[in-house]
């Protein structure tokens, strides 16, 4: 699952971070559980009886646990990010530089950090999307009870332990229920959670997790194979490793002929 950091959680309620802190240690599980709407009110109730962190705490907690029909969290605005975060990170990236023992001054490297922000702030404008937004309300009504498969959606994301890319591709299948989500926004959610700080195992959770949620599907079932740099480059330096990592829902877990037709499409 994404971590949700205190500047995150500071969004919905920005002037208490010792809050914003306990949430981000609490909440990690099931970020995008949580209805902002609903945690917004809690959070502002909550202050305005008491000031009780912990209070806000528990009752946060309650709403990641029960509220099951809930799948985002509203993200940064854009304009706040750009502008908190891009001097920010060319600052960040120049002192980089330096301590490689480069010259920052030299032609090559002038721009190099500014350049390097805002390829960050783009490999990572994830944190600026949410489900809702990204969706917009593309569901369509539909008889057919049949699986739907979008196959070979590319994905580039970036390894949380190491900042180098992960490569790969996205399978994602799912079974209607009088509903479609419009081709495009498969490939949309996949991309939400692929540009932020990642691993593979969560991702793939992610992504399926939000299907189920999105479209009320009888089961979901997400597969992703990918290529690390953080293998390749480093450490090990393993060039023709490929990981799969894959989460089944409903019917795709508990029906085995499911699984089967899925990875037999998969085949073709």
């Amino acid at each position: 699952m994404p971590r949700i950091t205190p500047c995150v959680i500071g969004s919905i309620y920005e002037t208490h971070v010792a809050v914003s802190r306990a949430l981000a240690a609490a909440l990690q599980s099931r970020p995008y559980s949580i209805q902002f709407a609903k945690i917004k009110s809690v959070l502002c109730h909550s202050l305005s009886l008491t000031g009780s962190a912990a209070s806000i705490l528990s009752q946060a907690c309650e709403f990641a646990l029960y509220c099951k029909d809930c799948y985002y969290l509203r993200p940064l605005s854009v304009a706040k990010r750009n502008a908190a975060g891009v001097h920010t990170l060319e600052e960040h990236w120049a002192s980089i530089i330096k301590a490689t023992g480069e010259d920052i001054g030299r032609p090559g490297l002038l721009d190099t950090p500014k350049r390097a922000a805002g390829a960050f702030q783009f490999l990572t404008r994830g944190y600026t999307q949410s489900v809702e937004d990204v969706v917009n309300e593309a569901l369509f009504p539909c008889e057919s009870s049949e699986m739907i498969l979008v196959q070979d959606i590319e994905l580039y994301s970036l390894c949380e332990h190491h900042l180098l890319p992960f490569i790969g591709k996205c399978h994602v299948a799912y079974i209607p229920t009088g509903q479609v989500l419009g081709l495009s926004k498969v490939a949309r959610i996949v991309d939400v959670f692929a540009r932020r700080l990642q691993i593979q195992e969560s991702l793939t959770a992610q992504v399926a997790e939000t299907i189920m949620s999105v479209t009320n599907a009888q089961g979901v079932g997400v597969i992703i194979e990918a290529q690390h740099m953080c293998m390749m480059m480093r450490g090990v330096e393993k060039q023709n490793s490929v990981m799969k990592t894959s989460t089944m829902l409903g019917t795709f877990r508990s029906e085995q002929k499911t699984r089967e037709e899925f990875l037999s499409l998969l085949r073709m």
